[in-house]
C-alpha cells in the first residue's frame, strides 16, 4: 500500500456527509447550474482549500512538533465528539 494511501482514504472518509459534500449535492440539485460546472468547482474548492492546509502545515510544523500537533488533533475530536454526544 502506498503512503499516500491512507491520505486518500483518511481525506475521503472525512468527507462523507460533511457540509461541504452536502453543499456540493444541493448544488447538483440547481436545474440552472451545469452539473459538470458544479463537479469543476467544487473539485477546485477543496484543492485550494487543501493546498492551504498542506502550506500552513507545513509552516507549522517548523514552531510546533508534528508529534504534538497529532496529539492536540486528537484531543480536539474527542472534545468535539463528547460535546456533540452530550451538549447538542
Amino acid at each position: 500500500m502506498s503512503n499516500l494511501a491512507p491520505i486518500f482514504v483518511s481525506v475521503f472518509l472525512a468527507e462523507l456527509g460533511d457540509k461541504t459534500q452536502l453543499a456540493t449535492l444541493l448544488f447538483a440539485t440547481d436545474p440552472k447550474l451545469s452539473r459538470a460546472g458544479v463537479f469543476i468547482a467544487s473539485a477546485a474548492a477543496l484543492t485550494l482549500s487543501s493546498l492551504l492546509a498542506v502550506m500552513f502545515g507545513e509552516q507549522l510544523t517548523r514552531i510546533v512538533s508534528p508529534a504534538l500537533l497529532e496529539t492536540l488533533a486528537g484531543i480536539g475530536f474527542v472534545v468535539i465528539g463528547l460535546w456533540i454526544l452530550f451538549v447538542k
